[in-house]
């Protein structure tokens, strides 16, 4: 199975541009009808990721016994379907289609102080739900730039595109392979301004898998980064995790509290890391059991570092 960063976006920009014209000119249903068959197309080719969702699936399905999660072919298209309508609400987003009135928020008052104050604050979100919401973020009462760290060479591009329809707000995409010295005082900066600064704290670093840390994530074990929490620690501001879930309808933010500021002792280093790995682990894995479908990692996520 190869690294996730290695599953390459082919005609990714192009194709959200086609789509999104059409979802402009046409709305969600007509978007739909275009949609559905191409996904019913890349369930069929893509077999490593309906490898990955087959496996998901059992996983959950060990874990949760009593909730009769659909598994097989059939919850592996159902996976996909609901990966489409993401899509959708994607384009939504960046369109600026999603309003306030359209989204649910759980945890916000203590974000609006922040912002009211100028603080900067570190979100840890991940590949469940929809992060694309975050453009929702954006308009918190003031307008507030939020960065988001992604691992894409296409992130110019996508910054251009998602930009170009928005009203309020600023949402930058930052282009990072690792999270070297140069990116902590540029994210520095960020936090210094007052803006918000969005990473995934649930995929391993693209450059090797030197700082990575296991933790138990649905009753097996999960590599997941170091980066993200040894960030926090350098940009000493305060981290607040974001899952956001389509449900009855909405998008349904949660912002909960992580760390007021994150220190890690020289002596307690990697005892520490590990364990705010594992408290990432622990609340990644509370909402995706709300959302079993929603999980968007089409990798072997569970693979060992030294498979």
């Amino acid at each position: 199975m190869k690294h996730w960063a290695q599953m390459e976006e082919r005609g990714i920009i192009w194709g959200m541009q086609v789509l999104l014209k059409v979802y402009l000119l046409f709305g969600r249903k007509v978007l739909q009808i275009f949609l559905y068959p191409v996904v019913s197309y890349y369930w069929l080719v893509n077999s490593k990721g309906r490898q990955a969702s087959l496996e998901y699936l059992q996983k959950v399905s060990a874990f949760l016994p009593d909730q009769r999660i659909q598994t097989g072919l059939y919850g592996s298209y159902r996976h996909f379907i609901c990966f489409a309508n993401a899509l959708i609400d994607k384009l939504a987003a960046w369109s600026g289609a999603i309003s306030l009135q359209n989204i649910e928020y759980h945890g916000r008052e203590a974000i609006l102080q922040y912002v009211d104050q100028g603080q900067g604050i570190l979100i840890l979100g991940s590949h469940l739900g929809n992060l694309e919401v975050c453009r929702v973020i954006a308009y918190l009462g003031k307008k507030v730039t939020v960065n988001v760290l992604v691992h894409t060479k296409h992130a110019k591009k996508f910054n251009t595109l998602l930009n170009r329809y928005a009203e309020a707000g600023t949402m930058n995409l930052i282009q990072v392979t690792e999270l070297n010295a140069a990116t902590a005082m540029l994210l520095k900066d960020r936090i210094e301004a007052g803006e918000l600064v969005v990473i995934a704290a649930d995929r391993i670093p693209v450059t090797g898998q030197s700082r990575v840390a296991r933790a138990e994530f649905l009753g097996k074990t999960a590599l997941f980064p170091q980066g993200p929490f040894i960030l926090a620690s350098l940009l000493k501001c305060p981290v607040y995790t974001l899952f956001c879930l389509k449900q009855h309808g909405k998008q349904v933010i949660y912002f909960e509290h992580f760390s007021d500021s994150l220190s890690f002792p020289r002596k307690q280093r990697d005892a520490m890391v590990h364990n705010c790995v594992q408290n990432f682990a622990d609340r990644l894995q509370k909402y995706c059991l709300q959302a079993p479908l929603q999980w968007f990692n089409f990798y072997d996520f569970w693979r060992a570092d030294d498979e």
